[in-house]
């Protein structure tokens, strides 16, 4: 697997490739689980994380610890020259917006940006959860850690701050902590609005939650799988494309579905040991995750977490029942497994980062003739590009050419009839841009 550029190392000179692969793996021996561990603790050192909790005491509820999380991002940015902007992002949600908004509150988002040294308005985001809850998702006061759910994720999500803000990238990386994720996904709305409003270009978001468990209720412990959810088509589509998946396909080949083959794709390439499983659905059957509003802005975005859950560890007042351990307590969080899924996060934000952007234009045509035709837009800073196919009922590209510096390639001998298509720009290093599938028919 690691292999798969050699043809395009013909090309261009070896040696770059070669000091992007030694970065991409130093960034995962870079990743501490001790560190990630010592986050955790303190995140649930704050009692709780309620969306509603108290915000003016300096060690308990939601305030103390969003001020932590801003405090660390502020470290982070010190120790690499200011490299970071740290700033809070909010909105305001009225009592009663919906049943578990019982009084007025602020809903701050805790945000670190790493500009980009050629394309600052394209932005990479990796998101956790500051909020927690117990059974009651009313309930404000009670304890409620949260160690994994989100602890976890907000922790890798500092920690891969603190690995990745020691590189430059020519995309910008964001590092978030989004808070009401229990109460409605109010963070990951209001920072989705707040990217629209300012023009930002998303190349797309890997929304954390929970990351820190193994040990599934249905009996199976594995370190090594972890599931990454996706929806197919974006919700933003308009009628016209809607219509035209009847004729040419695309059903599971949406923008969010290409950043989890990305994931899958950069994951056996760096880190074969892990198990990468793309699930075809939104998000767990019937629940929500911080994703999703950006979806719904038409933002590619995926949610990354463990595959084997373990339901009396979450959303639970913390207490013995029939001999069962309830609550989400820091003992159940495997740290080492918490650090294998941010260095996962990690090395597909520095991936996508330093790759040039995805064409944004590409046409296919070869109907009723014996080979499949591409055309498409040249990317600025791209040094080639990479055609891709795969079978109709395969998840993966698994198929491949590297064209080189062109905009139109005719692929001898495949017929369109039997094979899904996409383009992407790769860098002279060998980083590539998500796959495009083509948004464009043309006939000869």
């Amino acid at each position: 697997m690691r292999n798969y550029l050699l043809p395009f190392l013909l090309v261009i000179a070896t040696t770059s490739f070669a000091q992007s692969s030694k970065d991409i793996y130093n960034i995962i021996d870079e990743v501490s689980a001790d560190r990630i561990k010592s986050d955790v603790t303190s995140l649930v050192g704050f009692g709780t994380r309620h969306t509603l909790s108290d915000t003016t005491s300096a060690t308990r509820g939601i305030g103390a610890a969003r001020r932590w999380i801003k405090s660390e991002f502020e470290k982070i940015s010190n120790a690499c020259d200011n490299c970071l902007e740290v700033f809070y992002q909010k909105g305001f949600v009225p009592k009663g917006d919906n049943q578990r908004i019982v009084k007025d509150v602020m809903v701050v988002n805790v945000v670190a940006v790493q500009k980009g040294t050629k394309y600052p308005n394209r932005y990479i985001i990796m998101s956790g959860d500051i909020d927690s809850r117990v059974s009651d998702p009313t309930n404000y006061t009670d304890d409620s850690p949260g160690a994994n759910d989100n602890a976890s994720g907000m922790a890798g999500t500092i920690e891969a701050a603190r690995v990745l803000s020691k590189y430059k990238f020519e995309n910008s990386v964001i590092y978030v902590g989004l808070s009401g994720e229990e109460q409605g996904l109010y963070g990951g709305k209001f920072l989705a609005e707040y990217a629209k409003e300012k023009g930002w270009d998303i190349i797309g978001i890997l929304n954390n939650d929970m990351i820190g468990n193994i040990r599934g209720v249905d009996g199976v412990v594995s370190n090594r799988d972890f599931r990454i959810f996706s929806e197919p088509v974006p919700p933003t589509e308009t009628d016209r494309q809607r219509a035209a998946r009847r004729f040419y396909g695309g059903e599971v080949d949406g923008i969010s579905r290409q950043l989890a083959r990305y994931v899958h794709k950069t994951t056996k390439t760096y880190m074969p040991e892990m198990n990468p499983m793309m699930i075809y659905r939104l998000d767990r059957f019937g629940r929500g995750g911080h994703h999703r509003p950006f979806n719904d802005q038409g933002f590619a975005g995926i949610r990354i977490m463990e595959a084997h859950e373990n339901y009396t560890q979450q959303h639970q007042d913390i207490r013995v029942e029939d001999g069962i351990a309830y609550g989400d307590v820091l003992e159940h969080v495997n740290f080492e497994y918490a650090a294998k899924l941010t260095a996962v996060n990690a090395i597909n934000l520095a991936s996508l980062a330093w790759a040039p952007p995805a064409p944004a234009e590409v046409q296919i045509g070869g109907i009723v003739e014996p080979s499949a035709i591409l055309k498409w837009s040249r990317s600025e800073g791209a040094a080639g590009y990479k055609v891709y196919w795969r079978d109709t009922t395969s998840p993966t590209w698994d198929n491949y050419r590297h064209v080189g510096d062109v905009n139109e390639v005719t692929l001898e001998g495949i017929v369109i009839d039997n094979f899904f298509f996409g383009v992407a720009a790769v860098s002279e290093a060998g980083f590539e841009s998500p796959v495009v599938f083509p948004n464009g028919i043309f006939r000869n």
